[in-house]
């Protein structure tokens, strides 16, 4: 177990690609599209939290060996 930065650069990753096509889509005039592009990418994170959230907990009930 080290420091595992990548996950924090997938999610910065993430929250920034949404931002910049939530601009875009709203620039151009269509903000319907860059509202469900904003809840698509929050979906996605949530799942990616979620995924460390259960590997977390995994990794505590190894600790404590409640297996």
């Amino acid at each position: 177990m080290g420091l595992d930065l990548s996950a924090i650069f997938q999610i910065a990753g993430v929250g920034v690609l949404v931002a910049v096509i939530h601009t875009v889509l709203r620039q151009s005039g269509k903000e319907e599209f860059a509202h469900w592009a904003t809840l698509t990418g929050f979906v996605v994170i949530l799942f990616m939290v979620i995924h460390y959230i259960g590997q977390l907990f995994n990794e505590i009930m190894d600790v404590f060996r409640l297996h």
